[in-house]
């Protein structure tokens, strides 16, 4: 027990200490912790760590999920649900179509259903290594919210094609036609159990006389009860994960206090940070264990062989999202789309950022070692390789040519949007006109006989007028954000010198002292997210 938490906090510890070091490499975190982890794994005395893929499955999934589902944007998400589709159901079937064939074809007794084994295992892209490495370039909102989207879907349509191709392997047989109603059978089940789950949780947040840590304690046990709920009756857990997350994101106003909000998103972001890590170092650290379990295979054949399907996924990838582009510009001539005209340049965003991750290899090692007559499960050493290769190519070559490829082609986002800070500021200004005539409203009468609710109108006159002027400067001249961020940055840092200064007096309190840095906090918050 002792060692089994030494060895958990030691590897919290090297994601802590990799993440630092990448940060100041400039190397997007998934690919700096694979990497990381491979390089440890290769130093001798090093433990050999195997993954449990029920540890992935059960305990690593359901939060990943609910958190990418809760943070998605409703909005974009249905804008942008015909290609989301599309990739995240079409795609994956292609591709595992063509992962099949190919490897049938060229791999010696590899049979077809398990070149759709293998193809179901390695078609979905992995959403938190994609987003991850956006984050530090300049890309459009529709491409972020294409992938995030696709990645909420992909890995449910991926283990249900995994789940029958291992039903074929095992029983030897497989009913096409079976298959198909069955798959819409689990999806669509999966969902309404997602939404019913929901829809408890709901109830428990808006009628139960809930605190804000019992608020935020619900939020963890809900996508555990959607996953294990789902799987008991044998329908998609990930599809009920994300349907129920996607409800009561959308609901989070009517379910959840500010301060649960507040506390939640600190919380939430911590324990995801922890579990991405753990993943992606994991994935690094297994490599010993799957070259180890080649056997007989012959290395050189066993890299042939995952260098050609790689190629083949990212290739299938490419052409998909290729060809739904030019589709799409075809079918707008009939249809409403959403964007008639996409181009080339954002589908090859879309395409080239399809990096395999966590679920591929969670579903290589729920692959069983035996048959049910008793027999080791065929090529199952070499499915795992090629799995891990994929995984390992797709998310460092891919990941670290994805910032090169956004820069040469050099796509502009055709939305035409407002900055953030200019939307924030109509916002703002919008809310601050709504609470005046409330104010002029309902307490007319008070104004000139309580002083303080006529402080707080000449307050909110003030602030009213300052962001107004804000909004009129960056419509006017949107090149003074920076220099308007740097003198903010300074402001907040002086304000903080002067804080630690009155922390150290014994007139204020530590609790209103706190209060005030929380303020201080979220203006610098604001801060680290600048409109460039």
């Amino acid at each position: 027990m002792h060692q089994t938490l030494l060895l958990c906090l030691s590897l919290m510890l090297a994601v802590s200490l990799f993440v630092m070091l990448g940060q100041r490499l400039r190397i997007s975190a998934p690919i700096f912790l694979v990497v990381s982890g491979l390089v440890v794994s290769l130093i001798p005395g090093i433990p050999r760590i195997v993954i449990d893929h029920d540890l992935i499955f059960l305990i690593f999934l359901p939060p990943l999920l609910y958190e990418a589902a809760w943070y998605t944007s409703w909005k974009e998400f249905w804008r942008w649900r015909r290609i989301i589709v599309v990739l995240a159901f079409g795609l994956v079937i292609v591709t595992a179509s063509a992962v099949a064939y190919m490897s049938s074809a060229f791999i010696p007794g590899f049979t077809l259903a398990l070149g759709f084994l293998l193809g179901g295992i390695i078609s979905p892209p992995d959403a938190v290594a994609a987003t991850s490495v956006l984050k530090g370039v300049k890309v459009s909102k529709r491409s972020v919210s294409i992938l995030e989207g696709e990645s909420l879907v992909n890995d449910a349509s991926s283990l249900v094609v995994f789940r029958f191709a291992l039903v074929a392997v095992l029983s030897g047989s497989f009913a096409w036609k079976s298959a198909a109603v069955d798959f819409f059978f689990v999806t669509l089940m999966g969902i309404l159990v997602g939404l019913a789950i929901a829809g408890i949780f709901y109830v428990i947040h808006r009628w139960m006389p809930t605190t804000t840590r019992v608020s935020i304690l619900l939020t963890f046990m809900a996508p555990y009860f959607m996953y294990l709920t789902a799987e008991e009756f044998e329908v998609s857990g990930v599809m009920a994960v994300v349907s129920g997350g996607l409800f009561l994101s959308y609901h989070s106003h009517q379910i959840l206090n500010h301060s649960a909000r507040i506390q939640g998103t600190g919380m939430w972001a911590t324990v995801v940070f922890a579990l991405n890590g753990l993943v992606f170092i994991l994935i690094g650290l297994e490599l010993p264990v799957i070259i180890g379990g080649l056997g007989d295979y012959s290395k050189k054949d066993a890299i042939l062989y995952a260098i050609m399907i790689t190629a083949v996924v990212i290739v299938t990838r490419m052409a998909v999202v290729m060809f739904s582009s030019l589709f799409t510009w075809f079918i707008g001539r009939y249809i409403t789309v959403a964007d008639r005209n996409p181009g080339w340049r954002g589908p090859i965003i879309v395409g080239w950022a399809g990096m395999r991750g966590v679920v591929s290899l969670a579903s290589a090692l729920s692959i069983p070692l035996t048959l049910d007559n008793g027999e080791p499960f065929p090529h199952r050493n070499l499915i795992l390789f090629i799995t891990f290769v994929v995984i390992l190519v797709t998310l460092v070559f891919q990941g670290l040519t994805l910032p090169w490829v956004i820069r040469k082609i050099n796509y502009k986002d055709p939305d035409n949007r407002a900055p953030e800070e200019e939307q924030e500021s109509a916002i703002r200004l919008k809310l601050l006109q709504t609470a005046l005539a409330e104010l002029e409203e309902k307490y007319g009468n008070e104004i000139g006989s309580n002083d303080l609710i006529s402080n707080l109108k000449a307050r909110m006159k003030n602030d009213f007028q300052s962001t107004k002027h804000h909004l009129n400067s960056l419509e006017s001249d949107g090149g003074k954000i920076d220099e308007y961020n740097r003198a903010m940055t300074d402001i907040v840092s002086a304000k903080r010198r002067v804080l630690h200064q009155l922390r150290r007096r014994e007139e204020f309190d530590d609790e209103v002292i706190r209060k005030e840095e929380a303020r201080i906090d979220l203006e610098e918050e604001k801060l680290n997210h600048p409109i460039h």
